[in-house]
């Protein structure tokens, strides 16, 4: 199971693996306490990107469109991958104040296509 969290919520014993996707490290948390397991910074958005994005909603859907053309050939969509493979829960932590338009939530959807995606190949492959 693939969660997001706000990287400045709670804890929870639930989150199982904790993974900061965002290429900037969040203000106001220390990397010495802060509960992170893993930052996967070359999973965030490019500079450019973020930037032009901006948190504006009315710019999210071309921002979805533009990022997941960054997945496709972020080399570290397939380390994230083998961790999901191995542990569950995870949880994309994220520092974005708005919970409907991030970056992780644009992740987590390609995530699953991804996952989908696979395990729709291997069904037929053994078809």
């Amino acid at each position: 199971m693939i969660k997001l969290k706000r990287v400045y919520d709670k804890v929870d014993i639930m989150d199982g693996e904790r993974i900061l996707v965002d290429r900037m490290w969040p203000r106001g948390i220390r990397k010495s306490t802060s509960n992170i397991d893993l930052w996967l910074k070359n999973i965030g958005p490019s500079h450019e990107l973020r930037k032009w994005f901006g948190h504006q909603p009315s710019r999210f859907k071309m921002f979805s469109i533009r990022y997941k053309k960054e997945l496709r050939d972020n080399r570290t969509v397939d380390k994230l991958l083998a961790i999901i493979d191995e542990e569950d829960p995870v949880t994309l932590l994220y520092s974005a104040s708005d919970t409907k338009y991030n970056n992780a939530v644009v992740l987590l959807s390609f995530l699953k296509a991804k996952l989908k995606a696979r395990e729709r190949a291997r069904l037929k492959a053994k078809a």
